[in-house]
């Protein structure tokens, strides 16, 4: 798959606005803050198709990237606490709405932060994912974060986390130095051709 050849395709702030789903669908899906640009330009080989926001919970629509084979959803970021009422209930009716629109989704790709515990938002969005039967990743961002002999130990810990969610598959990576990309490549991939 070329992810060389890609454009901005267009941003909704309504789920009504969405058109209809034409080719299979990458979702990224996490909190404000976690990374979920910077991973979607890694993935893309791009520095800044996906703006990447210094300010938490900034991006307050689902942006869509067009590849050739695939278009990238950019979900925008959950549970920042400086947002008003209404505007985290608009975020929620975008979110919902896009789901349950009849959309042709191949892979979610869930991020969380590999050093922290998933927050209870992350839970949340998680468990809807397992529950609802999606195919779904996720992908542990800023692994360059954290000492290589602290890993392993990491990984493990959010195993145990997420223990109740059979058959989850963790991908730590790192949008600075690359680490894990290729991995998360290849499982958007799969996710296309097991179609």
């Amino acid at each position: 798959m070329n992810y060389n050849i890609v454009e901005f395709e267009a941003s909704y702030g309504k789920s009504s606005q969405i058109p209809e789903s034409d080719i299979p669908e990458i979702v990224f899906s996490g909190k404000s803050n976690v990374g979920k640009s910077s991973l979607i330009n890694k993935i893309l080989n791009r520095k800044s198709m996906a703006k990447v926001s210094a300010t938490p919970g900034k991006t307050a629509t689902i942006n869509f990237f067009r590849l050739r084979e695939v278009r990238f959803a950019d979900l925008p970021g959950y549970g920042y606490a400086k947002v008003s009422r209404s505007e985290k209930s608009r975020w929620a009716e975008l979110v919902e709405g896009y789901f349950a629109q009849d959309r042709n989704i191949s892979l979610i790709v869930q991020i969380c932060d590999i050093r922290h515990s998933p927050t209870a938002d992350d839970m949340t969005m998680i468990d809807f994912l397992y529950n609802t039967g999606y195919n779904f990743i996720i992908a542990m961002t800023k692994l360059d974060k954290i000492k290589n002999s602290q890993r392993q130990a990491r990984i493990d810990t959010l195993t145990e986390e997420l223990s109740q969610y059979a058959g989850i598959k963790l991908y730590p990576c790192s949008s600075q130095n690359g680490e894990g990309i290729e991995e998360i490549r290849k499982a958007i991939e799969r996710s296309i051709t097991e179609e």
